[in-house]
């Protein structure tokens, strides 16, 4: 009895990459470092002029290296307490808007109800809308119920326009689940709670992460709702740096933009970190 062995298999055929097609990758990764260095060139521009030694009020030519700026950050008068009055605002706005926000997003992706189309079309109105008439508009609505100017008019404007874009980022990450997952933690015995818990929002985190993020750097960042809705007494970031742009820029301004953008720089590394780690447990 003669046994025939099975015939080996056959490898894959390579794929040749044609001339055309190389010359196409090759003009993409191009086109895509141009718009990187575009992109990046005015962050370099403000990491290289903390380190320069001005010479008189405006530091808009380099001098020489110096490292006063950075020995010495709060040496421009009133610059350290509008960092941190930035910072409170934007932390208290992101915290509200991030719980608020994600609570809507879940309600709009996972419900039906009355009214849901129009609270989709109106999500979006603050995003839309220019940003001179949601100041004066706020600044209309605080004047007439004579709610004085300060930390509260701020923060609640900054709510107002930073739960529009923590929606529309959870909403799309609820969206892009698998609902199979959750239907198989059920046939597990798990209920609704501990589903939620285990499942759905670890799934949810990074759309939650990804928008707490977005909300505290529009925040932070914001200045014409701002300048409408804040009194002569509360003095942002971005209005201290408007105010100083007129009679002087010291180059401390440059030193707490640097210090914030290494700060989300290392923000999204640890998180790709972290994502690349997972992927390559699951591998």
């Amino acid at each position: 009895m003669t046994i025939l062995a099975a015939p080996a298999p056959s490898a894959p055929p390579k794929q040749v990459r044609r001339p055309a097609g190389r010359l196409g990758e090759i003009a993409l990764r191009v086109v895509a470092g141009l718009v990187l260095v575009y992109l990046f060139l005015p962050i370099f521009v403000i990491i290289l002029f903390s380190f320069n030694k001005p010479n008189g009020k405006y530091n808009y030519q380099w001098q020489h290296f110096s490292l006063d700026a950075w020995q010495n950050p709060c040496a421009a008068p009133g610059m350290c307490e509008s960092v941190r009055l930035s910072l409170e605002i934007g932390l208290a706005a992101t915290i509200i808007a991030t719980v608020l926000g994600t609570l809507m997003a879940f309600a709009l992706a996972r419900y039906r109800f009355a009214g849901r189309s129009a609270t989709n079309l109106l999500i979006f109105m603050p995003m839309a809308t220019p940003e001179v008439v949601m100041g004066s508009s706020l600044l209309t609505l605080f004047v007439s119920m004579a709610i004085p100017l300060g930390f509260l008019t701020i923060f609640i404007a900054h709510v107002m326009f930073c739960v529009s874009f923590v929606v529309v980022t959870v909403k799309a990450r609820i969206a892009g689940l698998d609902p199979r997952l959750e239907q198989a933690a059920m046939d597990l015995y798990a209920n609704e709670r501990q589903t939620f818990m285990r499942v759905t929002l670890p799934l949810v985190a990074p759309g939650i992460a990804a928008g707490a993020l977005l909300a505290f750097s529009l925040s932070f960042d914001d200045y014409i709702i701002t300048n409408f809705n804040s009194s002569s007494t509360t003095q942002t970031f971005p209005l201290f740096v408007w105010g100083a742009s007129q009679k002087g820029t010291p180059p401390q301004m440059n030193v707490v933009g640097t210090v914030m953008f290494l700060v989300s720089f290392l923000l999204v590394g640890i998180g790709q970190f972290i994502a690349w780690q997972r992927r390559r447990a699951k591998a």
